[in-house]
């Protein structure tokens, strides 16, 4: 394989996966163990002359593992030789089409069971508002998610959602009869919502009972550890007997939410 034949991957990747664009990437070559403060120290007010007051701080810890995720492509030697268009490149962005589908589908709600740990889980964001119906949220709702996450992390907050939860959300209106929504008046930025970012992915859970339909908070706590790189492999011999060529994709990639209180979800109605 021509050493471009990777980076096209890595380069579909970034274009294709939204919670890429906005996570925390690391590259890792082993388990990494991440420390997350869990209990803070408390001051305490002491009279002259009287005994200190003990503090014991707590640390709780969270791994971040690798988890392997493949593609095979076949093809025949004849439409190797015979194709009018660069083959290779197209069987590229089939595996970053692929791998982004993929990974995004399991950062939005992955088990954590052989594949990462979704945002929209029960051990992904945390929970900032249940909504009072099933299938409608409100503006109040909306407010409410924001000023449930802490003030520190708001400044690089964002909203994530998808499409038919943001379709419902546009026609959303202040006391004044004006839209919430704030189309962006630039071209290749993300639309506003109540002055925050929006941006918005197919993965999300739609607005149904019990379900985590919005995320607001700063996704550079949600880590995602490529493990090594991708590497693509062309097999020459294994299906020669068909008269075929194989290419096979391979990456080994985790996420999770590493510290919750800074990813806020609002709830559906159960």
């Amino acid at each position: 394989m021509p050493d471009e034949f990777e980076t096209f991957i890595v380069d579909g990747l970034k274009e294709a996966n939204v919670i890429r664009s906005i996570a925390k990437v690391i590259t890792t070559h082993n388990d990494r163990k991440i420390p997350v403060a869990v209990g803070h120290s408390v001051a305490n007010w002491t009279p002259e002359n009287g005994a200190f007051t003990e503090s014991n701080p707590t640390f709780g810890q969270k791994v971040i593992d690798a988890y392997k995720l493949t593609d095979l492509i076949r093809v025949s030697v004849e439409l190797l030789q015979d194709a009018a268009f660069p083959l290779e490149q197209y069987i590229a962005n089939e595996f970053a089409r692929a791998f982004g589908i993929a990974e995004e589908q399991a950062f939005c709600v992955g088990t954590g069971s052989g594949q990462p740990t979704g945002i929209f889980t029960a051990n992904g964001g945390e929970l900032g508002v249940t909504a009072a119906a099933n299938n409608q949220i409100t503006a109040d709702e909306l407010i409410n998610l924001v000023y449930s996450l802490k003030a520190p992390y708001r400044r690089n907050a964002k909203f994530l959602m998808n499409d038919a939860t943001i379709s419902q959300i546009r026609k959303l209106k202040d006391g004044n009869g004006v839209y919430l929504w704030q189309p962006s008046l630039q071209a290749g930025e993300p639309d506003k919502l109540l002055g925050y970012d929006l941006y918005t992915s197919p993965y999300v859970p739609q607005m149904e009972a019990g379900a985590f339909s919005i995320a607001f908070g700063d996704f550079k706590n949600y880590w995602i550890a490529d493990r090594a790189g991708r590497t693509v492999q062309r097999l020459n011999e294994l299906y020669s007997t068909n008269g075929q060529v194989g290419f096979v994709a391979t990456e080994r990639v985790d996420g999770k939410v590493i510290l919750p209180e800074g990813i806020q979800l609002l709830k559906m109605k159960a």
